[in-house]
């Protein structure tokens, strides 16, 4: 399945439709509890930020034609999760310096097909940048190849869990295409042959206009047989004129689909190599494993920031329903996420983390309990 992420600026409503805090005739009710939700801060929270450090940075109020937040519409898959999404948001800040600080997933939008009335989901997350150039105060100025690099980093980051098997899916898929356009060109490239050489044998005579005299001799009418030698060169001309353009579009787009195919491809030996360097290789292993665990942890740290706001008062609660809230809301993610028990059990492994985790869950300096086992019900 083909993703894309796209930033414009963002509206004014942008948090009613993202954050469902209103009634849609376009959603199916239904399935909105299937949608999911993060927010670091408001749009408007945000902006004040924004607009007080341009002016702290620069020494100027920030420009009144500037697109300070932005926001993102990127397609995803059914199982797409929360994690893959703020792993995108961690590349889009390393590499381009653009921040998320609000995230929606929609799983309660598409249509019904007329003919055969199935509902097509059109699942798809909204992205809220805040795109303020932190060394400058000034929004983020970024070229052509920076949006491509948007593309890149969306399709890398929500195809994570396929790994191969998506990139080969895509593959299959311009190849299919490509196969295709191919086979236009041909058709086109017959029609063209046609044509000239129907031109070439087109004769003289069919274009030429005669009369006959009072006598009976056939005499040529020229400026009737001119007429009509202009008109078919015009003619054509213009068949001609418009083949070769067609032909000319069909071989640039084979050309760009050959491109993609070759990057396709290497993008599949590189996942193939991946693989083969984790099961053989146990430095790298080691590093990989790192990664997944930060990412792990990463998610882990929002998560729960969001759901301890949502929890009344948390201040009250004794040590073992303060474990068991940590419970519900670990197999939450788990579920949300597809993030393993096993994972958690790393992550929790490490005192100093998971007293870490509990004080978010607080908001106090309160510790939690030096064994796993609250851990260990989850696999029950």
């Amino acid at each position: 399945m083909k993703t894309s992420i796209n930033f414009k600026v963002a509206k004014s409503d942008s948090e009613i439709h993202n954050f469902r805090k209103k009634s849609f005739d376009y959603i199916r009710k239904d399935l909105t509890h299937k949608n999911q939700y993060w927010m670091e801060q408001k749009i408007a929270d945000r902006l004040l930020k924004i607009e007080s450090y341009c002016k702290e940075k620069s020494g100027r109020k920030l420009q009144k034609n500037a697109m300070p937040i932005r926001e993102a519409v990127v397609v995803i898959k059914e199982n797409t999760t929360m994690q893959d999404l703020h792993n995108l948001s961690k590349r889009l800040e390393e590499e381009l310096k653009i921040r998320i600080f609000q995230i929606a997933i929609h799983k309660d939008e598409g249509h019904y097909d007329k003919d055969t009335n199935e509902w097509k989901a059109n699942y798809h997350a909204h992205l809220v940048a805040d795109w303020q150039d932190l060394e400058t105060g000034k929004t983020l100025k970024h070229q052509s190849f920076h949006y491509s690099k948007m593309q890149d980093l969306a399709a890398e980051c929500l195809e994570m869990e396929r790994g191969v098997s998506g990139s080969l899916t895509r593959l299959e898929a311009v190849e299919f295409k490509i196969k295709k356009k191919e086979e236009d060109l041909k058709i086109l490239e017959e029609r063209y042959s046609q044509m000239q050489q129907e031109m070439e044998s087109k004769k003289a005579e069919d274009l030429i206009v005669k009369e006959s005299d009072f006598l009976g001799f056939q005499k040529i009418k020229t400026d009737k047989t001119i007429e009509n030698y202009k008109k078919a060169i015009k003619t054509n001309n213009i068949q001609l004129l418009k083949n070769k353009t067609e032909l000319e579009s069909k071989e640039k787009q084979i050309a760009e689909l050959n491109t993609k195919i070759e990057s396709l491809k290497k993008e599949v030996f590189l996942f193939k190599s991946k693989n083969s360097a984790l099961l053989t290789n146990e430095t790298f292993f080691a590093v990989e494993k790192k990664k997944y665990l930060e990412s792990v942890e990463k998610t882990l740290k929002k998560a729960i920031l969001q759901e301890s706001i949502k929890i009344p008062n948390l201040q009250n609660l004794n040590d073992t329903e303060r474990k068991d809230k940590m419970i519900e809301i670990l197999e939450k993610i788990s579920k949300d996420n597809n993030i393993p028990i096993s994972a958690f059990e790393e992550v929790f492994g490490d005192k100093e983390k998971k007293n870490n985790f509990f004080r978010i869950l607080e908001g106090s300096n309160v510790l939690a309990d030096d064994n796993l086992k609250f851990i260990k019900k989850l696999g029950r």
